[in-house]
């Protein structure tokens, strides 16, 4: 898997599904109906932020400003989370890099 951009646009996988159980972020996936919960997982609240900002629209660089607005970090660490964030993601298969 190639390491993703600043400049890319990611959107979520099909079948996704987000819970908040108990204040925690859970991503679940799911195929013909049926969760994999040998596959569940769970995000934290940066990771929560910005898995709702996720459209396929938005540049990993135009969410690490979101981030650096909303977390109070500057913009060259909230990038290198937002990159870390992508990446597992992506390795996941929750989300790809849109075309």
């Amino acid at each position: 898997m190639k390491a993703p951009h600043r400049q890319n646009v990611i959107e979520k996988a099909p079948g996704v599904v987000t819970r908040v159980i108990a204040g925690e972020t859970i991503l679940v996936p799911v195929s013909g109906n049926v969760a994999d919960m040998q596959r569940i997982f769970s995000i934290n609240e940066m990771g929560a932020f910005l898995w709702e900002l996720i459209d396929g629209t938005a540049s990993l660089e135009e969410l690490a400003f979101a981030v650096a607005g909303e977390f109070d970090v500057d913009e060259e660490t909230a990038l290198s989370d937002v990159l870390e964030f992508a990446r597992g993601l992506l390795g996941s298969g929750l989300a790809a890099v849109r075309s």
